[in-house]
């Protein structure tokens, strides 16, 4: 099988970038957040800074799931504006 053959059926690997406003307070919330996107598929790379509340997601990762994902942690999470 060539591997044209498996692009065409489209699953070829997306690079997005998810940027996010996480409220997290401690050092605890931000190790949360690690731990959730270490667990998710497709993730390349990512960055949490407790300082800004941001949170970068790199990788073949659809940017709702990432979303929900974190904010089912219970933080106030959303699409960094």
């Amino acid at each position: 099988r060539s591997f044209r053959g498996v692009l065409d059926r489209g699953q070829q690997v997306k690079m997005t970038e998810v940027t996010l406003r996480v409220a997290m307070s401690c050092g605890g919330c931000s190790g949360a957040v690690e731990r959730i996107i270490k667990k998710m598929e497709g993730v390349e790379d990512y960055s949490v800074s407790l300082e800004t509340q941001k949170v970068v997601v790199k990788g073949n990762v659809d940017p709702q799931k990432v979303l929900e994902a974190i904010a089912k942690s219970g933080k106030k999470t959303e699409l960094w504006q």
